[in-house]
């Protein structure tokens, strides 16, 4: 700390709204490089499975294809969005997907698939780094310092992560079969486990930015009576909502159906916050559309092959029907057992 005191003596004095917009600058990016984390991570796992069916080779080689400017871009952008966004309309967004998700994995013995949540739960991930440290570093001493810590090991995280994703669109084919590269190697054996670990993660990051997102709303509150006037209509709010999109999205489970849900998503907090909220809530709910709207743009084609592989998963496990024992009848002088099948 001494050290910290001494070299801030030779800095001038900077307004406080100053440190306010870089510290919600460096909040943005650590949700961006969050999310690009989940981006490439969840890149590898799809390249690989589609390497190893050879009806997805297509799909492989437009994995393969990477581009930095892209990926510089996305993270710029996702910065910028983070940075504007109010951390009480991003903690709507946090809650909103946690209902969300829920709904989605206890649907799945029904038959819905949930291999594309991680990449419908990009932007939100990305909420709730950004609400939870907002929420952490409130009234800190040493706010910035400490964000600037998060960014630096962050960013160490999102380009090695960048780095393997690289390293495998180009040399995972030749070294997996020379057995040569150690990572190669590594993913050839446990590919398989980066869902479970995502899946682990996700509930850890998620978990603690629904804690943080609930004090973030109720810090506004000046009463009980007060916040229940909030909580009240937006639970109901989003319980419908879920329960509309999931039904939609279970008989209808197409690309046009994911945009069609973010907007529904986003019209109805909408409402909701011309209701019960302020006017820079629905700004900032319109700059949350454009970062919904962009990872999915971004994650087109990851999109488009978990899509695929949930339906190959409905269509390859049908529902077996249990056999149980039916009346015993007597032909030609010989007792048969009659055998029938219950639909479930």
């Amino acid at each position: 700390m001494g050290f910290i005191s001494y070299f801030s003596s030779f800095l001038p004095d900077i307004p406080w709204h100053f440190w306010g917009s870089v510290d919600s600058l460096l909040q943005g990016l650590v949700g961006a490089c969050a999310v690009s984390v989940l981006y490439n991570l969840t890149r590898v796992h799809l390249y690989i499975m589609c390497l190893n069916d050879p009806d997805k080779q297509k799909e492989a080689a437009q994995l393969r294809a990477q581009s930095l400017l892209m990926d510089f871009l996305h993270v710029s952008l996702l910065t910028l969005i983070y940075s504007l966004l109010g951390p009480r309309v991003g903690a709507l967004v946090v809650l909103e997907f946690s209902l969300r998700a829920v709904s989605m994995v206890l649907s799945v013995s029904k038959g819905a698939g949930s291999s594309q949540l991680f990449l419908l739960c990009q932007f939100s991930l990305g909420c709730g780094v950004s609400c939870s440290l907002d929420y952490l570093h409130e009234g800190a001493p040493h706010r910035t310092w400490n964000l600037l810590l998060a960014v630096g090991l962050s960013w160490l995280i999102l380009w090695q992560s960048r780095r393997m994703c690289r390293h495998v669109g180009i040399m995972y084919q030749l070294h997996s079969r020379e057995r040569y590269c150690g990572v190669c190697l590594s993913l050839l054996a446990s590919w398989h486990d980066i869902p479970p670990f995502l899946r682990r993660a996700l509930k850890v990051a998620f978990l603690v930015s629904d804690l943080a997102a609930v004090a973030v709303i109720n810090r506004d509150f000046l009463s009980t009576s007060e916040a229940m006037r909030f909580w009240t209509p937006l639970t109901i709010c989003y319980t419908l909502l879920v329960i509309y999109m999931q039904e939609e999205q279970q008989q209808n489970p197409s690309e046009q159906m994911v945009y069609q849900t973010v907007f529904v998503r986003m019209g109805g907090l909408l409402i909701l916050m011309m209701t019960v909220g302020r006017w820079a809530d629905i700004l900032h709910i319109f700059i949350s559309l454009t970062g919904e709207i962009w990872c999915l743009i971004h994650a087109g084609v990851m999109l488009r092959i978990c899509r695929e592989q949930d339906f190959a998963d409905r269509i390859s496990s049908p529902r077996k029907a249990p056999i149980s024992r039916g009346s015993i009848y007597t032909r030609d002088g010989r007792t048969l057992q009659r055998e029938t099948s219950l639909e479930e």
